[in-house]
């Protein structure tokens, strides 16, 4: 990483550095993220070495005072330096990138788009919580309550790479609260992650393989809702992939934020065919269907939250939908790290 301070640093003094200003800005940020990993990790071992030294005076000096302060310490230097070796598994394609998050409400009617809501909320809860910024980029509400989908943008550090693993179906287990019987009611929610790409990484789109569709807004937006044809969904008929967005009152900022999460789409679709295809050769494809859930939120009969890939659970079911996920999203990441 000192390695590559230095080549990033003698780059940024070159006369031509700033010619390409996005390109400059890319590199300075990967420049100060590489900066605070070593600074993180070069202060974590002046701190354990001052601890080690407390230690040292207080068995030297048999002051059993100092116990309560060691001990606060230890685990202090314990939490920096699960949350700064994280860090170090981050190192794929798109991890630095910020993140587009989708949430689709599967079959179930009004208790699953109410599950998709819940969801929403303890991402928001989660980004917040870790100093992201996100943004409602399209939003469709759901017939009696709740939400049909949602498209949001998560900027910050390490966002996708953070994020990557909550892509999957969600199985929420619940006795309903949208029926006078209060039955015990199975819904599903599909979670969709998206690195967004950066403008030198996006590919151009053949205008021909684009069907631009128009429509009057629904829902919340001011005057002009329901009016004028803002809504714009972009189908992609080569891959059938569609994206519609209705949230700016412009239908041209509609359109060149639907085009945006196309290119993404487009990005990820044609690697995960690429995988696919390696999976096949090796004999270990399977398809994903909406039966492969990656977590299960149980809330009654008992309370458990378990993930099916790393087997984590947590009997605080309350606790994770109020955005504590961490503890999964790091479980996965371990997890993902040794089964690449």
């Amino acid at each position: 990483m000192k390695q590559k301070i230095a080549e990033l640093t003698d780059e940024s003094f070159a006369p031509s550095f700033w010619n390409d200003q996005k390109k400059a800005a890319k590199k300075s940020q990967q420049l100060e993220q590489i900066r605070k990993i070593v600074t993180d990790w070069e202060q974590l071992e002046k701190d354990v070495v001052d601890l080690l030294e407390l230690a040292r005076v207080s068995r030297k000096e048999k002051d059993t005072s100092l116990k309560t302060d060691i001990e606060q310490k230890y685990y202090s230097l314990k939490k920096t330096l699960s949350a700064i070796r994280l860090e170090t598994f981050l190192s794929g394609k798109y991890d630095d990138h910020n993140c587009l998050l989708s949430i689709h409400a599967g079959a179930g009617g009004t208790d699953a788009q109410d599950w998709a809501e819940m969801l929403l909320r303890m991402y928001l809860r989660y980004v917040e919580s870790r100093g992201f910024k996100a943004e409602i980029l399209d939003k469709s509400p759901g017939s009696e309550a709740g939400i049909k989908s949602v498209v949001i943008r998560i900027e910050g550090s390490n966002a996708y790479g953070y994020l990557k693993g909550e892509a999957g179906v969600h199985r929420l287990v619940r006795q309903s609260p949208f029926n006078p019987a209060h039955t015990r009611e199975t819904s599903f929610a599909l979670v969709e992650i998206l690195p967004e790409l950066e403008t030198q990484e996006e590919k151009e789109i053949d205008p021909k393989d684009l069907k631009i569709e128009t429509s009057t807004a629904s829902g919340h937006g001011g005057q002009s809702v329901n009016t004028t044809y803002s809504a714009v969904r972009i189908t992609h008929i080569p891959t059938g992939l569609k994206v519609s967005i209705q949230n700016e009152r412009s239908q041209v900022q509609n359109k060149a934020q639907a085009l945006k999460i196309l290119q993404s789409k487009i990005q990820a679709h044609e690697e995960e065919r690429q995988r696919q295809e390696k999976l096949k050769i090796r004999g270990e494809f399977h398809s994903a269907e909406w039966g492969n859930q990656i977590r299960s939120y149980v809330l009654h009969p008992y309370k458990l939250v378990k993930d099916h890939r790393t087997n984590l659970e947590s009997t605080n079911p309350d606790s994770v939908l109020d955005g504590k996920i961490e503890e999964f999203i790091e479980s996965y990441l371990e997890w993902n790290r040794k089964n690449k």
